[in-house]
């Protein structure tokens, strides 16, 4: 069976994105400092053979290829998938097909765990060891493996549950688009700070939760959808809406959500998506743990964490309902995505286009909002309750900020007046006219303080406070909510400040001052208070890409008799630290090639000891006279 030496000149000989992709599979779990100490394959062979390694990844298989696995461990030569299946055949109430034993050991070959031979596979030795040891330990054997039943099949769902199941996934559906939604204008409007632990701070979990209205708990399972689906991600150590994120707010409830569900699916590794899509018409619940625990009779804790997760998201996001997948989830995890959008579409509550404007300026809305009239509503207005009847109320901060934004009491009247069934009350017209009045009689704008004169007042400041109203900047001057902002009068209708002028015009926005942003030529410019984060995705070093990269550099190194010569030695030392016989081939003077099956016992100045196992004798060979070796029978 395959070695230490079979597995190091398999791992040479692999392709580089099938050698990084059986690493990452493997999940070895090694620290920066323990990959830049792998110097060659036989290293990394170590690694993937060591006992720890082999024992995780077998805790992590199905019982279908540690069954096969198994059978190969006892019977400890090459066997094709129709000799594993004729001999699990006797052992097992349903006896696997070839095809099947096949990929299940294509998939084990895929970990490293085993390797082909022509058509026939080998596990190697350190894998073999390790299952011939279960039963002492009290872990499956292989008639254990291969005879055990799976119990009862998983309860249908039956159809007269299905459009309770169908409302219910709708409803959940419509709540986790919204919650969504307003986790992406909280994270535009204000980032969240990412601890170097992990985890959002909790002030900001807190921030957060209120906003979306869900338990603080539930803060991270949405933030890590919205990540999946790449609407926000981490930018200078805090969780920002992206560009995508951004897109994805103006888009219909129905795309909404099938853009979440999509990135779900998408993210589902391949064994929780087959196990899940061979359910999608049954109900989960305990059949499907009772399951996962016969599939995976080593690591089911591990799976079962695993799929908790997975179904967690799933009953958030409406692809399942009481624990049984709804019409569109079924759809979904047949990879149907479309028709799933289609099916849920009519289930979920009609998207409106026309408000009530009440007198005591609040505004409701009698479903959700299209997109396009919700974005510019919170804009003129702030959101005071959500669900089906959405509630917004209109102030002189929000027709501030609307004014900021770009809009004039023109463009207001006529806006609120196109979507209200009621017509514009008259306390909100007046509301209108007082505020752009007022507008702008505080003036914001940028100052580089660091290009004055030093003994210049303003030396060092980043922004500036004017007004023609002295009595009005006075106010600002001793707010003692603002106190923060260190604003200095540096004269009668000016005040300075160390902060930038974003910062000091939202402070003045929130505080409900009148107050303006102007450039250089004292123009008033349009400001919208989020920011969007520059890029979706952010690339960090990957220390097994470095590791499979440095590998096959070694490997392929310019001078090929030298790196032949170094790869040569190297099996030999190997094998002489396994005690392991080779067969090696030697060019004689003559230029014949003679195979000498040889037991190695040291490598050292360019020279190899072995003992001959034929002839009984200790032999001395130089190593630029080998040209092969390979493990001996």
């Amino acid at each position: 069976m395959g070695n230490t030496l079979t597995l190091a000149a398999t791992l040479r000989a692999m392709p580089h994105d099938e050698l990084l992709a059986g690493l990452r599979a493997r999940d070895l779990g090694l620290s920066p400092a323990a990959t830049a100490s792998i110097r060659d394959h036989f290293d990394l062979a170590d690694a993937l053979l060591a006992h720890d390694a082999v024992q995780q990844a077998l805790t992590r298989l199905d019982r279908h290829t540690l069954t096969a696995l198994a059978l190969l461990a006892r019977e400890q030569r090459p066997m094709t998938p129709t000799e594993i299946a004729d001999a699990l055949a006797p052992l097992s109430s349903r006896p696997p097909h070839a095809g099947a034993v096949g990929d299940n050991l294509d998939a084990a070959a895929g970990l490293l765990l085993a390797r082909r031979v022509g058509d026939a596979f080998e596990c190697f030795d350190a894998v073999c060891d390790q299952l011939r040891s279960w039963p002492v330990f009290g872990l499956p054997s292989l008639e254990q493996l291969a005879g055990d039943d799976a119990g009862a099949a998983l309860e249908r769902v039956p159809d007269v549950e299905r459009r309770f199941i169908d409302k219910l996934a709708a409803e959940r559906a419509f709540t986790a688009t919204s919650a969504m939604t307003e986790l992406l204008l909280e994270l535009e409007r204000q980032p969240a700070r990412e601890l170097a632990k992990g985890g959002v701070a909790l002030p900001d979990a807190k921030r957060l939760a209120a906003t979306m209205l869900v338990d603080l708990d539930t803060v991270s399972a949405y933030l890590s959808l919205a990540e999946r689906g790449e609407l926000v991600c981490r930018e200078g150590g805090s969780w920002m809406t992206t560009e995508q994120g951004n897109r994805w707010l103006g888009q219909p409830t129905s795309t909404r959500w099938r853009a979440l569900t999509a990135a779900w699916f998408s993210r589902l590794p391949d064994d929780i998506r087959n196990l899940l899509g061979e359910r999608s018409h049954a109900i989960w619940g305990d059949g499907l743990r009772s399951y996962i625990d016969w599939l995976y009779p080593v690591g089911g804790e591990w799976m079962d964490e695993r799929v908790t997760a997975y179904t967690r998201d799933a009953e958030l996001l409406g692809i399942t309902a009481a624990q049984a997948p709804s019409g569109p989830g079924a759809l979904l995890l047949a990879g149907r995505a479309d028709e799933a959008e289609d099916v849920i579409r009519p289930l979920l509550p009609h998207e409106v286009d026309t408000v009530y404007l009440q007198h005591d300026l609040s505004v409701v809305a009698p479903g959700p909002l299209q997109p396009a009239i919700d974005e510019r509503m919170r804009v003129v207005a702030d959101v005071e309750g959500r669900g089906l009847a959405t509630t917004y109320r209109i102030s002189a901060a929000s027709v501030n900020r609307a004014l900021t934004a770009g809009e004039t009491a023109e463009s207001l009247r006529e806006f609120l007046s196109g979507i209200s069934s009621t017509g514009i009350p008259q306390p909100l017209d007046y509301l209108i006219t007082e505020g752009a009045a007022r507008y702008g009689l505080l003036r914001v704008g940028e100052l580089d303080g660091d290009t004055l004169d030093p003994d210049d007042p303003a030396h060092g400041a980043r922004s500036y406070l004017r007004s023609d109203d002295a009595d009005l900047l006075g106010t600002v001057a001793v707010d003692q909510s603002l106190a923060s902002l260190g604003l200095a009068r540096i004269s009668e209708h000016r005040l300075v400040s160390r902060f930038d002028r974003d910062l000091v015009f939202w402070s003045l926005s929130d505080a409900r001052y009148p107050v303006a942003a102007e450039d250089d030529g004292g123009q008033v410019l349009a400001l919208r208070r989020h920011r969007i984060a520059r890029t979706g995705r952010h690339s960090f070093a990957d220390p097994l890409a470095e590791l499979v990269t440095r590998l096959a550099d070694e490997a392929g190194d310019d001078d090929a008799d030298a790196t032949n010569t170094a790869w040569l030695g190297k099996q030999i030392e190997s094998a002489a630290r396994a005690k392991t016989a080779l067969v090696v081939s030697i060019r004689m003077p003559g230029g014949d090639v003679v195979d000498y099956e040889l037991e190695p016992t040291s490598v050292s100045g360019g020279r190899m000891r072995a003992r001959d196992r034929r002839s009984e004798i200790e032999r001395t060979l130089p190593l630029s006279s080998v040209t092969a070796v390979r493990a001996a029978d």
